[in-house]
């Protein structure tokens, strides 16, 4: 296979604050599936994945855990590498960002844009998200919540250094004009430009002072540097970046990336953030980010608190490594999120893989064996319906490598599949069996049991960067190796007179949903059993409970600062153009007050009249659609989503203190 160069490809670095469940692990399964196809291509990979491990809520969940940040981050790292060997990925590099080198380049690249005019020190004033480490202003709220969690935000002020990312602005739009293919989907583009770029840049806090799990910025050892221009900068320091310009050969080599396969939620950061700070350090630009789509649980949200979030390896107990990979990469559209379930899994496996796949080999080889003792050949009787198949087996290459060089990779397996489903239908078309009772026909026979032999193992070796282990067993049953791409364009390389196994192994058995589903149910009962606390399990507790991620202590002091007084609703109306909000007119004492709620699928606007509610009156009032917000209305939300109003167990006065 001709050399074709290099290819640099990167996944994000996992956040080490817990356990990836699938819809985490789905990424680096991608990732693999592309580097695979990329070293069969001929070209020289290098794929780099790892771990994200500092930031304020991984010193929080150590101090909950009684252990240092870093062995938190420790054992966390450990169990994410082991996920992504038990996906039987092939990365060349696993980074940490507690790495030595990487934290020293951390330190000198801070120091080099410091000194370069780019950061400078300032204050920051702002909304907090904890879980995203992120500062926010009241405009860019939704629902008064993080606009990318969805969590509650808290104000924060601190000293901070800043970088000027209105410098580099015109640049990077520029770019991006320039280069149609540098963000993908196109969608994502679209979103970039016209909701961060063209409005205009704001300055990014680039350090933190009010938590010390982080690189120090070593001239000013209060500041540890802020969780994206460390985390970001892995995919240079990874390959021996060195911010004085010492950098290794790999560097040289592999820089510019040559695709960031990152989740769809962290676009912004990769795409407006990390090209920035490449430009101010001098640096070429990845060639190119893709922001691919979630895969989302089909039968309700993942919930540690309902003991139903499905982990890879949880998978891989019940249906094997390749019948995980498969599910994921084939049920993933380019753009559109896609959905899990057991269900779901429990169908794909049984059509495309035991019956479409698996039935194919196992029949080939066993009428190979049952008709001429396993020995194969090719007798040259040919008849018309031969072409077609020869067609399809050659044609697919083509097909697949046009879906791979945009990243459709569901498609590229649909491809791989539809080959062996024409295989299939050759069956049926030149009826074997039918062949076998007329000795005139013999040869005939044999050169259909070939003809699909050679089919089979051209589809082999196309799916080996999708399924790896179960294109080497097809390889191996047949007796043969799984061929480069320079050789799949040509019919009829399968070895004359080669042996098949005699023994062909079952591939992917037919799996029975309601068995799969009881021993499902089964695990997860057992396993929010052991997460629940020992005095509020099923046996001591008549009612259904949830836990959920505590939050920092606070002093009395603080809690004393919020005022809770019962609310009476005396109207209620729908926001126009809001799926969600609910403006209510809410007596408290003698004042009324309007209060905007995100509760609309839960409460009409007329059951809401009359209801006591408990209020936050001394809310900062905020804007939400357009509409002024006085307070908030609280809630209790279960591990569904659904929202229930907080009510008075009696009759009080509006304007009673809840204390």
């Amino acid at each position: 296979m001709e050399n074709k160069g290099k290819y640099y490809i990167t996944t994000a670095i996992a956040y080490t604050s817990g356990k990836p469940h699938i819809g985490n692990s789905y990424e680096i399964v991608l990732a693999d599936s592309i580097a695979r196809f990329k070293r069969k291509e001929g070209y020289d990979v290098f794929f780099q994945t790892g771990t994200d491990e500092h930031g304020q809520k991984i010193e929080l969940k150590a101090a909950e855990a009684g252990i240092t940040p870093k062995e938190f981050v420790d054992d966390v790292a450990g169990t994410i590498k082991g996920l992504w060997d038990l996906m039987d990925t092939s990365y060349d590099k696993f980074i940490r960002t507690t790495d030595d080198y990487h934290e020293k380049q951390v330190q000198k690249i801070f120091k080099k844009l410091y000194d370069k005019g780019d950061i400078y020190k300032g204050a920051y004033e702002g909304l907090y998200c904890t879980p995203c480490e992120s500062f926010w202003t009241e405009s860019q709220l939704k629902d008064g919540k993080c606009p990318d969690c969805g969590r509650d935000v808290k104000p924060a002020k601190e000293e901070a250094y800043f970088f000027k990312m209105s410098k580099y602005a015109d640049r990077l739009i520029e770019h991006i004009n320039t280069h149609p293919e540098f963000i993908q989907p196109v969608s994502r583009k679209n979103e970039m430009m016209n909701n961060f770029l063209l409005p205009g840049l704001q300055d990014l806090c680039v350090s933190r002072t009010s938590f010390k799990w982080g690189i120090p910025v070593d001239f000013d050892d209060r500041h540890v540097v802020y969780v994206w221009l460390d985390a970001l900068t892995n995919y240079i320091t990874g390959i021996g970046y060195d911010a004085d310009g010492n950098h290794d050969d790999m560097y040289g080599k592999n820089w510019p990336a040559d695709l960031h396969l990152i989740g769809k939620d962290i676009i912004r950061f990769h795409t407006i953030y990390w090209p920035i700070f490449l430009m101010a350090l001098d640096e070429p630009l990845p060639k190119q980010v893709f922001g691919h789509p979630w895969l989302l649980q089909g039968d309700g949200k993942m919930s540690k608190s309902k003991g139903n979030v499905i982990y890879a390896d949880d998978l891989v107990e019940f249906f094997g490594v390749d019948a995980v990979r498969y599910f994921v990469l084939h049920e993933m559209p380019f753009e559109n999120d896609g959905t899990i379930s057991w269900e779901l899994l429990v169908e794909r496996i049984n059509s495309d893989l035991a019956n479409t796949l698996g039935n194919l080999v196992n029949r080939t080889i066993s009428m190979s064996n049952k008709y001429f003792d396993g020995v194969v050949s090719n007798k040259g009787v040919a008849e018309a319906v031969d072409e077609d198949l020869k067609a399809v087996a050659t044609g697919t290459l083509d097909k697949v490598l046009a879906k791979m060089e945009t990243l459709h990779v569901a498609d590229a397996l649909t491809e791989i599949f539809a080959l062996f489903k024409r295989c299939n239908k050759y069956i049926d078309e030149t009826e074997p069996w039918v062949l076998a009772k007329d000795d005139a026909k013999k040869d005939r026979l044999a050169t259909v049991l070939y003809n699909l032999t050679e089919g089979i193992i051209i589809g082999a070796s196309l799916l080996e960067s999708f399924l790896p282990t179960t294109a080497k067993k097809i390889a191996q049953q047949l007796n043969t190796e799984l061929r480069d791409f320079d050789k799949l364009k040509e019919f009829g390389l399968y070895p004359d007179g080669n042996k098949v196994t005699d023994a062909p192994e079952i591939l992917f058995a037919r799996l029975k949903e309601d068995e799969v589903l009881e021993k499902v149910t089964a695990m997860f009962a057992e396993r929010a059993a052991a997460a629940a606390p020992a005095e509020e399990t099923a046996e001591n507790c008549g009612n259904s409970v949830i836990d959920i991620e505590p939050k920092e202590e606070i002093l009395y002091d603080d809690f004393g600062k919020m005022q809770f007084q019962v609310g009476e609703i005396i109207a209620c109306e729908e926001v126009k153009k809001s799926k969600k909000l609910l403006c209510s007119q809410v007596r408290i004492g003698s004042s009324v007050k309007q209060i905007v709620s995100g509760i609309k699928q839960y409460y009409s606007a007329e059951e809401m009249v009359g209801k006591k509610v408990m209020v936050l009156v001394n809310l900062k009032p905020a804007t939400l659609a357009g509409i002024v917000s006085e307070g908030m209305i609280l809630c209790a939300e279960d591990a569904e989503g659904n929202l229930a109003l907080m009510v008075p167990e009696k009759e009080m006065p509006a304007g009673a203190e809840i204390c």
